[in-house]
């Protein structure tokens, strides 16, 4: 990935909320993202941008990774809030969240947008981009969307919007279709995935609105990281610590991961040998790049590991 950023928990703040903007610092999600379009009524947008601003400017958010959601470019609003946004405080935002993607020349706006406020505020950093699919017309190009630019590092699936885009006859999104026999957002979760890791990008699963049903909350981010997703949104702070549970690699998931890097590294760089017995378990190239993203993932949750390689084979020879 061209930049992995800290995603397993991505919290919406509406900008609009000044009271809400100012406490997102302190809650542990790894990723803050302060909304500018479905959140903030059309009369607020010009007034949550200078909230966004301020937010921006005067809050220490530490690692977390900082993202603006902007309007989608088919509205009035965007351009405004890309300029007013990014020249104001463009050195504090890791990333711009496009909703509604359809075209990858929507993406493709927003990028040259960018590199042109870049270039005449001086601005050293260069932003990323986050990028939603939430309609019928957006996953059917999403393989262009995804390619479009080298600042996208993340695709989000927005089940709200694609349940209208789609005609689905509920009214409450993210949540099991009653009569279908099966996961009916299977096969646009997997979709996205696979554009998304075809171009080297970071997946993120988007909202479940009953926000006080944890237990079902935790079944879709269950759902969504058996699938291989990196992260998936919360609409409210109660939901940020089951986000940061369900996408963090177990202590014993991540020691194995660890000690198996290690052994492989041993089997090819000193015994020059392509495979190799790890415990019970043949490991070759393949398990490597399985061990790396459980490796990664839990690094960047600040796990250390417990059990090293030198534990396992003491462990098997006991």
């Amino acid at each position: 990935m061209p930049v992995s950023r800290a995603r397993r928990s991505c919290l919406s703040v509406p900008g609009s909320s000044p009271k809400m903007l100012s406490k997102s610092p302190t809650l542990p999600a790894d990723e803050i993202f302060m909304d500018l379009e479905d959140s903030v009524a059309p009369l607020a947008k010009e007034d949550a941008r200078h909230n966004v601003i301020d937010a921006l400017k005067n809050n220490d958010w530490g690692a977390k990774t900082v993202v603006v959601r902007v309007n989608s470019i088919d509205t009035q609003w965007a351009s405004d809030d890309l300029k007013t946004v990014v020249e104001g405080a463009g050195q504090f935002t890791d990333c711009i969240m496009i909703p509604k993607v359809q075209h990858a020349h929507e993406v493709l706006f927003v990028d040259h947008m960018l590199r042109m406020i870049e270039t005449n505020t001086g601005l050293e950093k260069r932003i990323g981009l986050e990028i939603q699919i939430e309609t019928a017309t957006g996953l059917k190009n999403i393989n262009e969307i995804a390619h479009a630019s080298d600042r996208a590092e993340t695709l989000i699936f927005g089940p709200a919007d694609m349940s209208a885009s789609l005609g689905l006859p509920t009214v409450t999104a993210g949540l099991p279709m009653p009569g279908y026999p099966g996961d009916h957002w299977h096969w646009v979760l997997e979709t996205i995935l696979v554009a998304a890791r075809d171009a080297n990008l970071q997946v993120i699963d988007g909202p479940y609105l009953l926000i006080k049903d944890l237990d079902g909350f935790r079944d879709m981010a269950l759902r969504a990281r058996a699938l291989g997703y990196d992260g998936k949104w919360a609409l409210h702070p109660g939901q940020v610590d089951v986000l940061n549970e369900v996408f963090t690699p177990t202590q014993e998931e991540y020691d194995k991961a660890e000690a198996l890097l290690e052994a492989y590294k041993e089997a090819t760089e000193v015994e020059v040998r392509g495979a190799v017995m790890f415990g019970t378990e043949m490991i070759d190239e393949a398990s490597r790049k399985m061990a790396v993203q459980f490796a990664e993932r839990g690094r960047a949750a600040g796990l250390k590991p417990v059990k090293t390689y030198a534990d396992f084979k003491k462990d098997w020879e006991a």
